[in-house]
């Protein structure tokens, strides 16, 4: 059967993949501890851990995708041979008519043998990329966990504006608490660039694992996200960089 149509199927040596799985694990696990010492008890430091979660799970979630669906291949290899067999049966026990048929008799058993053929090639082909879609479907629900944490990244960094912790005044009661100094602040942003960084990097993973269009597409995006939002947030640090180079100068 051919197995290798299972599109996502196809994997890179595990030590390979555990190799750069661990790497990323251990910068994530830095970061984390980077963030919690400078700020302790922080969102941003939760969600350090929840990705050192995620990209530990990502090394287990792969090896589970490498493995084939043993109970699924051997469904689709029976319900296959059954698909093939029911027409070889019934042409075996057709009672056909005596005498040679007529042209347009022939050219309609054609017409439905060639019918019968398309529709008995889609169903294997759906049967036999049955096992790749799963996989793929599990891919992007972990490629969409990780697209939901570049947004609550960017969330916390929404109110650390470079402008009110330089002029603090003005703030109204509905304005958020900014007890960040400006080289503290230039630090919790460029933890969460960082951070944004990891994330993209855990997505990278599933595009170099899976061979599928799809997978990749959606890595893509995840990796446009997290550049678009980390282009933000350093649009921020230069400003807070030359507000702090500027009162060194002074």
């Amino acid at each position: 059967m051919p197995w290798s149509l299972l599109r996502g199927g196809a994997a890179l040596q595990p030590t390979e993949l555990q190799l750069e799985a661990e790497r990323i694990i251990e910068t994530v696990g830095a970061l984390r501890r980077r963030i919690e010492e400078r700020f302790p008890g922080s969102g941003l430091g939760n969600l350090g851990e929840s990705l050192q979660g995620i990209a530990v799970n990502t090394i287990q979630r792969l090896k589970e995708m490498a493995r084939p669906i043993l109970p699924l291949r051997a469904a689709i290899a029976v319900a296959i041979l059954l698909l093939v067999s029911l027409p070889i049966g019934l042409i075996a026990t057709a009672d056909f008519p005596a005498g040679p048929p007529s042209i347009w008799e022939l050219l309609q058993a054609l017409e439905a043998g060639v019918n019968d053929l398309i529709f008995m090639g889609l169903i294997i082909f759906f049967l036999v990329t049955l096992e790749g879609r799963i996989k793929r479907r599990r891919a992007l629900h972990a490629l969409r966990e990780l697209r939901a944490l570049a947004h609550i990244v960017d969330m916390h960094q929404l109110t650390k504006d470079p402008d009110k912790a330089m002029s603090p005044a003005g703030d109204t009661p509905s304005s958020p608490q900014r007890e960040l100094t400006q080289p503290e602040l230039a630090r919790y942003l460029d933890y969460c660039s960082e951070m944004l960084s990891l994330v993209s990097k855990v997505a990278a993973i599933y595009a170099q694992t899976f061979d599928d269009p799809v997978v990749l597409a959606a890595v893509d995006e995840v990796e446009g996200l997290t550049t678009g939002l980390s282009g933000k947030i350093w649009q921020k640090i230069m400003i807070l960089d030359r507000e702090i180079s500027g009162s060194v100068g002074q």
